[in-house]
């Protein structure tokens, strides 16, 4: 299989992040009494699970793409702190919250380098990076100021979770139709989207 094609079978990593971030971010939204441990616990599931489908993505395309390990990278970042919030309670609020940051900016970094190798290989890795951006926006604002009211941060985290949850959505979903597309000559660097009409025959005569 050609890399470009791991690449792209990438879609369903998104996917389930997306779920997962966007279901986390409702969950912290939904109830405004949260308390701040309370969403640690759930971040630490929801850590937990979407490591595990980075790490998952990862080995399954060990063999074809070689950057591989931005992805194995990302979920071991993901599962760490999540074993860390859930294992370690005894840590105080503010320790968990700068782990939760940190992780943000990993994320975000890491998903610039991943974004950056699928520039040509599917429109759309804006959205990627949107998503960095919004997550070291959010890490940087995480480390800042960890003491802020509980409140605030439980808003914080269930915007950021929800926001680039979506994101990793929309972009699982143009993956998944570039990989179900076949993928046609070009010389614009392989990307397999193409604008339609841009083959259009012209008429006799002309």
């Amino acid at each position: 299989m050609h890399a470009t094609t791991a690449r792209l079978r990438y879609w369903w990593v998104f996917a389930l992040r997306g779920a997962l971030g966007v279901l986390f971010g409702v969950v912290a939204l939904a109830m405004p009494g949260l308390t701040l441990l309370s969403l640690i616990a759930v971040f630490a599931v929801y850590a937990l699970l979407a490591g595990i489908v980075a790490v998952a993505g990862a080995l399954s395309n060990r063999h074809n793409a070689s950057d591989w390990w931005i992805l194995l990278t990302l979920g071991l970042a993901g599962i760490l702190a999540g074993a860390l919030a859930s294992l370690h309670p005894a840590l105080t609020a503010l320790v968990l919250v700068i782990v939760i940051g940190l992780n943000a900016i990993l994320t975000g970094l890491l998903d610039i380098m991943l974004a950056v190798r699928l520039r040509n290989v599917v429109r759309g890795e804006w959205l990627l990076l949107l998503s960095a951006a919004t997550s070291l926006a959010f890490g940087a604002l995480i480390i800042a100021y960890p003491g802020a009211g509980a409140l605030a941060l439980v808003w914080l985290i269930g915007t950021y979770a929800l926001l680039t949850g979506l994101l990793y959505l929309v972009m699982a979903y143009r993956a998944y139709m570039a990989e179900a597309r076949p993928p046609t000559p070009s010389g614009d660097g392989g990307r397999v989207e193409r604008r339609s009409g841009e083959r259009r025959m012209r008429p006799a005569g002309h």
